[in-house]
């Protein structure tokens, strides 16, 4: 009855921290004050949380630790009084050595562990008594969880065990809601540390502290954000502790890469985005605030630039070259296969790529702002739309996934000594192929060896044919050197002739788009031809 009644008195104490964990986590940020648009970026520390914390025990040495009750403390006497065990501190605080009694340890250091029980013996035992003392098994304890994080709960773990691995337990810190920066550990509804993880994950700092049952851990919403690109090395979103902040400090988490010089910082005044760039000596009288972003960059006139030589061909891979070479100077000093396709040769460019991101990045944007402001006259409308607007957002997530190549296309009949190359340009001879690839809406995407006189047509009849969702007017013929032709086999009059294949050229067939909205239909069928032309992609709609 006793043991009924002390565990209805332990669930309700258990109950009534739990409440107060929770009311501590309802308390959210529930205006956006940040102006960040770049949802893809990540956010600094987001993938520490990954459980390689969680499953560790940090059972270790800790001269300040205060021994509590259920530790198991290992006590071995020699000499005059010989004696060997393993023993629990109990309910009162207490070990029992036979013919020494009782020794006190609750809340003891461990520092002075056998010092302790050294003068408990010498009491009884005055020479010739040797004692070796430590705490061999610590009391697991529970704590609790809360604020942003995946889930708050009640964590067992040991008193020794960090910050790091009862956040790890509850699933990481929520990205873009919880607070790296702002975490409270709360005893008996007071705070007794703040932590702030960004000394970790900079300096690999972590302090030694020692939690106890029924401890708090708080992970506060977060209240500032900026934006850092450019020449760094941690492009990320980080976390401000403050309203405003100096670039100067901002500069100790980015790792700047040597050649920056200068800053541009993006700010808001009075709802107006405005642009100013600074010289990085500027850095200690130049503030962010919440929503800034800031890019680092370098102003020197470069000279050189670097070049990536892949594909079928001998030789360096990388070259440094003076600015203003063109690819008729490189492909000049090249030393090629008898497999090398030569006149099929590839640029692949990285300012190219970044406008192609950007562009498929509007129209992903104009989709979303259609598909969510579309109206419905009847009940029955509006749950299709709905069930299309699930659909849709899955596309745009999907869409904006891929990368664009970047390709600047070539042809036999372009002068290759007016085509300067830049700086990170990948060059690339493909190697001779005789292999025709097929891939998209038929019915058994496939690679097939060339065959002279094919058609489109007769290609994709080897692969089965045309599967039900193909969109027979958006066939697509990509050539080795990157030129796109379009095909329409369902041309009414018949008068569509279909483009020469040749090796190594691949056939996308694109797929049809339904919805009941003729916006959002273009929209998307436009989005999967640039995907097509621009990452050699066929992505399907929904």
């Amino acid at each position: 009855m006793k043991k009924n009644k002390f565990m209805v008195i332990l669930l309700l104490l258990l109950l009534s921290n739990f409440a107060f964990a929770v009311e501590f986590s309802i308390e959210q940020n529930s205006t956006e004050n940040s102006r960040l648009t770049d949802t893809t970026k990540a956010y600094f520390g987001e993938k520490i949380f990954k459980g390689n914390f969680k499953e560790n025990k940090q059972f270790r040495y800790n001269p300040n630790y205060l021994i509590n009750i259920g530790d198991v403390v290992s006590v071995k006497i020699w000499g005059a009084y010989e004696f060997l065990a393993d023993l629990t501190v109990d309910q009162q605080g207490n070990i029992f050595v036979p013919k020494v009694g009782a020794i006190r340890l609750l809340g003891l250091p461990l520092s002075q562990l056998k010092s302790k029980i050294q003068s408990s013996i010498k009491k009884i035992f005055n020479d010739n008594v040797y004692v070796y003392a430590d705490v061999k098994q610590y009391q697991l304890i529970s704590v609790f969880v809360s604020g942003g994080v995946q889930k708050v709960g009640l964590y067992n773990g040991l008193s020794t065990d960090s910050i790091l691995q009862f956040i790890d337990k509850s699933g990481g810190i929520i990205r873009g809601q919880g607070s790296f920066r702002n975490i409270n550990i709360l005893r008996n509804k007071q705070i007794i540390r703040n932590v702030d993880l960004y000394q970790f994950l900079i300096d690999g700092q972590v302090d030694s502290f020692q939690f106890k049952n029924g401890d708090v851990i708080l992970v506060n919403p977060v209240q500032n954000f900026i934006e850092v690109e450019g020449d760094v090395n941690r492009p990320y979103i980080f976390e401000l502790l403050s309203l405003q902040t100096s670039v100067e400090e901002v500069m100790r988490f980015i790792m700047l890469k040597p050649t920056a010089n200068s800053f541009m910082l993006t700010a808001w005044d009075n709802g107006q985005e405005t642009t100013t760039t600074y010289k990085l000596n500027q850095s200690v009288n130049t503030y962010v605030v919440n929503g800034s972003k800031l890019k680092f960059f370098s102003d020197y006139y470069v000279n050189n630039i670097e070049i990536n030589i892949e594909g079928e061909h001998k030789g360096s891979k990388n070259l440094t070259v003076k600015k203003g070479t063109t690819l008729y100077d490189i492909l000049s000093k090249i030393e090629f296969t008898p497999l090398s396709e030569i006149k099929n040769v590839r640029i692949y460019r990285k300012s190219v790529a970044s406008i192609q991101k950007q562009l498929l990045e509007t129209m992903l944007k104009d989709l979303e702002a259609r598909t969510l402001t579309s109206d419905s006259s009847t009940v029955e409308e509006a749950s299709i739309r709905n069930k299309e607007s699930e659909l849709v957002m899955n596309f745009v997530k999907r869409a904006r996934e891929v990368e664009p190549l970047g390709q600047v296309v070539i042809s036999n009949t372009d002068d290759l000594d007016k085509i300067y190359l830049e700086n990170g340009d990948r060059v690339v001879i493909p190697k001779r192929s005789n292999i025709v690839v097929i891939q998209g809406e038929v019915n058994i995407p496939n690679a097939i060896a060339y065959r002279e006189n094919y058609d489109i047509n007769d290609y994709i009849s080897v692969c089965g044919g045309y599967g039900d969702r193909a969109d027979r007017e958006k066939v697509l013929l990509l050539k080795a050197n990157g030129e796109v032709s379009k095909y329409n086999t369902d041309d009414f009059f018949g008068r569509a002739v279909s483009p020469r294949v040749e090796a190594g050229d691949s056939i996308l067939v694109l797929g049809k788009t339904d919805s009941k909205d003729i916006l959002i239909t273009s929209s998307v069928t436009t989005i999967l031809y640039q995907i097509a032309v621009g990452a050699a992609v066929v992505l399907r709609a929904f």
